[in-house]
């Protein structure tokens, strides 16, 4: 039995659906990257006044979130793009190729998501070593 794609039921709107939720993303992403501006601000500064192992850690820490955090923003880009591009694709009736296209923006907001969840884990892990330090 071959696989096969039904297209007619893709139109302009399903790709807009997506508009929604990719926005609200990128919206919380921003809100991460001003809250590990003032972060990386004040690290700096508590690591120039006292060169404590846990606020290097921390400092080191903040440097992965904040790669993951710049993926995650390209990924879901990529995705509100591509949703974008699939949009097009149908006003101009490639239909097979925009539901492939659709697929891979979907396929990539997914990707982008779960970045957003081991970015949480190691967000965690740098609350666990701020609090270790204030425990001392």
């Amino acid at each position: 039995m071959p696989l096969t794609l039904h297209t007619q039921e893709l139109t302009l709107t399903t790709p807009a659906v997506l508009f929604s939720a990719v926005s609200l993303i990128m919206l919380a992403f921003t809100s991460r990257f001003i809250a590990y501006t003032q972060l990386v601000r004040n690290l700096k500064d508590r690591y120039d006044n006292d060169k404590k192992p846990t606020i290097l850690a921390q400092i080191k820490t903040l440097q992965k979130r904040l790669k993951l955090l710049r993926i995650m923003q390209i990924i879901g880009i990529s995705s509100l793009c591509l949703c974008v591009l699939s949009m097009f694709l149908i006003y101009i009736s490639f239909t097979l190729i925009a539901a492939y296209i659709f697929g891979l923006s979907l396929v990539l907001l997914v990707i982008s998501l779960c970045l957003s969840i081991w970015e949480i884990q190691i967000s965690s892990k740098s609350l666990h070593l701020h609090l270790h330090d204030i425990e001392k």
